[in-house]
């Protein structure tokens, strides 16, 4: 399978299916790519499989955490079976069906996720998110069946994603007010808690999310509001960044940015994300369960070993 064709099949999904998590077509992508292998060893395909993560971590411009993060566990939870025993063919059909599994895991995490945490939100509360988030969004929209509340959500520049949420959760009823990034400290004083999503947990049990998330944690930790983070677990990454200088550029900027300029002129380009350490979470709301960040690397290493 070519590398246009793995585009070609990717940009499909996203085009077709706009409120699909990019790491889960970027899997989806993973499991036509066995399923079409020329491929007649393992190896062989265990080699393409490696040059269509290379591909997709390049060439996407959004959500590049979280498709590294979603690729990555994808081939190792395909490869936990012992293959030694089984003619190829049978192989690459064992790891169709693991693929298929793990990739419907992922498409329940959203609403394993509304169900864990919808104890959080009671009547009255008065929220505060940041930019849009689809693992937000689908936890709120089940809270509303039980509980009624109010949803601020910021702008979230340079691209004014915040504005999209705003309108769609207007339009499934519940109460939205956009406001600008600037003005999150000033509302900070009226709000019960915040809550966002994460384009990936890193391993210290920080988050990688929307550039602006790190100002909405440090605003919220002066004003001891709780600070909650809803992300599916094939977003939990194996980095260990210390600060925001220590992201990879190819986190922070999309791949064309990056190819024009190169990796050491970056200063002048908006970073499209950015890093909040731990000790500014409350708690996570993951498909796996409500984690304190310090419980992360635990899981982590259960997902990877």
């Amino acid at each position: 399978m070519d590398d246009e064709a793995i585009l070609q099949y990717f940009t499909s999904i996203r085009q077709n299916e706009p409120e699909t998590s990019v790491a889960i077509i970027a899997i989806s992508t993973l499991l036509d790519v066995i399923k079409r292998s020329s491929a007649g060893t393992l190896s062989g395909l265990s080699s393409e499989l490696k040059s269509a993560v290379q591909l997709l971590t390049t060439q996407i411009d959004s959500s590049m955490p979280s498709v590294k993060s979603g690729c990555d566990l994808f081939l190792c939870f395909i490869t936990l079976a012992k293959l030694d025993a089984y003619r190829f063919d049978e192989c690459r059909q064992k790891l169709i069906e693991r693929g298929q599994v793990f990739l419907n895991r992922a498409l329940l995490s959203r609403q394993r996720i509304s169900e864990l945490s919808k104890e959080f939100l009671v009547d009255g509360s008065v929220i505060l998110t940041h930019s849009y988030s689809r693992v937000v969004l689908a936890l709120l929209k089940y809270a509303s069946e039980f509980t009624r509340f109010k949803v601020y959500v910021t702008q979230s520049e340079p691209d004014k994603s915040g504005l999209k949420m705003r309108d769609e959760l207007e339009a499934i009823g519940i109460p939205a007010i956009c406001i600008l990034d600037a003005s999150v400290a000033y509302m900070m004083e009226q709000v019960t808690f915040v809550l966002i999503g994460a384009e990936a947990v890193v391993e210290s049990g920080g988050i990688i999310n929307k550039i602006g998330t790190f100002n909405l944690a440090l605003a919220a930790h002066e004003m001891n509001k709780p600070f909650y983070v809803a992300a599916e677990s094939f977003k939990f990454v194996r980095i260990y960044p210390l600060n925001n200088r220590d992201l990879p550029n190819h986190f922070k900027y999309k791949s064309s940015t990056i190819a024009r300029l190169g990796e050491e002129n970056l200063g002048n380009e908006h970073p499209l994300v950015d890093y909040t350490p731990p000790v500014y979470i409350t708690l996570l709301f993951t498909d796996i369960g409500l984690l304190t960040p310090s419980a992360v690397s635990d899981e982590l290493m259960k997902l990877y070993i």
